[in-house]
């Protein structure tokens, strides 16, 4: 099943994601860091990068499989209104006169999903669900990318809110690798996210 591969390489994905962050803070027997600060700096963004890479990916190769027929993981057939012979032809849809199609624009890929399924099924409620997070992302994805005055300014305030702490200057290492002060296992910034993306996935995935 398609689907169900593109949910499993997803998964897979942001394993390897965990891990580079995992290794990237090892440390030796006398508790201090394997890796140079600013090495554990850039395999940390990198990663969180890949993942959304990946997350994209995911958009990808779900939405031009279900358009081509494709059945969900729980063995439903979306309504939708157009039938491409192949997932590469509805890929060339979606992009139609554009150069590309961003992926990881969740606003433009609601949009494309109510286009071609009945009420964007199943891509729109899940990602309705989680739009605050997906926006947050954003702006992290951005501060990975370039960082400019207008993505740090976006940056602090994304921090300023999910820290309830003043943020400035800080970095997108900082914010990812901080304790999310809601989080109930005390995880990172960067896990209760990962969390979202792979929930919301598998809310794709099972229609």
């Amino acid at each position: 099943m398609p689907v169900a591969q593109a949910l499993a390489d997803f998964h897979a994905s942001v394993a390897q994601c965990d891990s580079l962050i995992a290794n990237a803070h090892q440390l030796d027997p006398a508790g201090q860091s394997l890796l140079p600060e600013i090495d554990r700096q850039q395999i940390t963004v990198a990663a969180f990068l890949n993942m959304f890479i990946a997350w994209e990916t995911f958009l990808e190769a779900t939405l031009s499989h279900l358009l081509s027929g494709a059945l969900t993981t729980s063995g439903n057939a979306p309504v939708k209104f157009a039938s491409p012979p192949s997932p590469e032809m509805a890929k060339k849809m979606v992009i139609g006169t554009m150069r590309y199609f961003d992926y990881g624009n969740h606003f433009n890929f609601k949009k494309i999903a109510e286009i071609y399924f009945d009420q964007g099924i199943p891509f729109k409620p899940p990602l309705d669900a989680v739009n605050a997070s997906l926006d947050d992302l954003r702006v992290m994805r951005n501060a990975s990318a370039h960082i400019t005055s207008t993505t740090q300014t976006a940056l602090e305030a994304l921090a300023l809110r999910l820290l309830a702490a003043p943020s400035a200057g800080i970095s997108l290492y900082s914010l990812l690798t901080a304790t999310d002060p809601v989080s109930a296992t005390g995880g990172t910034i960067f896990a209760t996210y990962k969390d979202i993306l792979l929930v919301t996935a598998g809310a794709i995935a099972s229609g």
